[in-house]
């Protein structure tokens, strides 16, 4: 093939040669047009991509609603525990000798405000005079996660309330 022999403009090379369609980019891409090149690469590419990235959301979300039930979790426990924490004995707490908690109301407290929440499963007792042990338990139903058999993930909360007795911000 001869090359065309035209006067290329100031700074310019010319590419074109007769029956040419342009620079060499362009060739490439006028070969695929024809179906000279690699035919459905690209469509095999795009699919590996799509998928990859429904996966990577998909696991996204899963990830980000076990934190939710997770954070949702520990605090049923931290809010039961006050609440255990809140029932004290009232002889010596009216007498001024010490907050020390009542271990029956104390644990029935915080089972009524876990039986208020009903995502969370969980267990109270009293682990010393003036502390009151939370623990939850909670299940978070994937969306995406299912599909590779992963259906549920199990979440856990644990919390304590100390009883303090405090006269003027001070505790004693």
């Amino acid at each position: 093939m001869r090359p065309v022999r035209t006067l290329p403009a100031q700074g310019q090379r010319q590419y074109r040669r007769a029956g040419s369609p342009g620079p060499p980019c362009w060739r490439r891409l006028v070969a695929q047009a024809r179906g000279t090149g690699e035919r459905g690469s690209i469509t095999v590419f795009m699919v590996t991509s799509a998928v990859s990235m429904i996966m990577l959301v998909g696991l996204a979300v899963d990830l980000g609603g076990q934190v939710y039930a997770a954070q949702r979790a520990q605090d049923v426990a931290a809010q039961a525990a006050r609440a255990g924490g809140q029932q004290l004995n009232p002889g010596t707490a009216i007498r001024g000798q010490g907050a020390v908690a009542d271990p029956a109301r104390a644990v029935a407290a915080a089972h009524a405000y876990l039986a208020g929440a009903p995502t969370v499963r969980g267990t109270a007792a009293i682990t010393g005079p003036n502390t009151i042990t939370v623990n939850t338990t909670g299940t978070y139903r994937t969306k995406f996660l299912g599909i590779i058999g992963i259906t549920a993930l199990t979440v856990t909360g644990h919390a304590q309330a100390h009883i303090v007795r405090a006269v003027g911000g001070v505790p004693r």
